[in-house]
């Protein structure tokens, strides 16, 4: 645990507040604290309790036991163990790296498989709407677990392999899954959270980055190399170009979840204006003949 602050306030929204302004909140906070951006001793402290903050909240399940009990609700307790580990009637507990929550239906023990030894995520496992054949009254309730991805891999996709139920079982994320994404599998649902980037700033299928350049490509125009999400990558500098001027590299951001193509890559310039004391005497003439045209 990294904080006993209330999490709506490390956040800095209300009780009560959206999924939209909870994502809204951490985007903005975990991109100003990352340790890699932010320099200051408290950033490394502050980051890990955004990111302890929004894992809760973003979690339906973890999210209605920490608004009912506070931090005893999700807390480990001293021993390694959340004093509400055994569960409310009906309800599971944690295991690995997920949450979840279950309530089997028609007289079901609680954590029992009602297919008996057969393993659902094997003949159902689907993404995005399989439903199982024996329909929806046979659960009052579907397991949720949550699993944290890097943008990268949001980006590319990936296979990760879990522990479920005691069994290695390999989730396959599909490219451009979105943060708070819940994908199907069965009986399950697994929430995706991607994590906040120390470069890039997703909005929807779009992906936005602020760029420093020199003030002389700036006033004279010239290349520069910056990062996309592919990797490095040189763009060219219009003459005159002023802060805050904005350029879109289209079909550079993510890639479209449920059509073809990518979203597109805003590139927000600022202009690096260097202290006059540090430049050198022909850096200074220049900028002379320039201010007298």
């Amino acid at each position: 645990m990294a904080t006993n602050r209330d999490y709506y306030e490390v956040l800095q929204v209300k009780k009560g507040a959206t999924d939209r302004e909870l994502k809204t909140a951490y985007r903005k906070l975990a991109l100003a604290w990352h340790p890699d951006k932010n320099k200051s001793p408290e950033a490394e402290k502050k980051f890990k309790e955004i990111n302890e903050a929004y894992e809760v909240l973003s979690n339906p399940n973890k999210k209605q036991a920490y608004d009912q009990f506070g931090h005893a609700g999700v807390n480990q307790g001293a021993g390694g163990e959340s004093p509400f580990a055994g569960g409310f009637p009906g309800f599971g507990g944690q295991q690995g790296p997920f949450t979840y929550t279950y309530r089997w239906g028609n007289g079901g023990q609680q954590g029992q498989n009602p297919f008996g030894d057969v393993d659902p995520f094997e003949i159902f496992e689907q993404f995005f709407g399989g439903a199982s054949p024996f329909g929806t009254s046979q659960r009052q309730q579907m397991s949720h677990y949550q699993i944290s991805i890097e943008l990268e891999e949001a980006f590319k996709g990936v296979e990760k392999e879990v522990s479920i139920g005691g069994k290695e079982r390999k989730i396959k994320i599909p490219p451009g899954v979105d943060d708070g994404a819940r994908i199907r599998f069965s009986d399950f649902f697994i929430v995706v959270n991607v994590r906040a980037h120390k470069i890039f700033t997703r909005d929807g299928d779009d992906l936005v980055a602020d760029v420093e350049i020199p003030l002389i490509t700036a006033v004279t125009g010239g290349v520069v190399e910056i990062p996309t999400i592919d990797g490095k990558e040189k763009i060219r500098i219009k003459p005159g170009t002023q802060p805050g001027a904005a350029l879109r590299l289209s079909g550079k951001g993510m890639p479209r979840l449920h059509g073809r193509g990518r979203g597109d890559y805003y590139v927000r310039l600022h202009i690096n204006i260097p202290a006059f004391n540090n430049l050198t005497s022909e850096q200074r003439e220049a900028l002379e003949k320039l201010q007298k045209g």
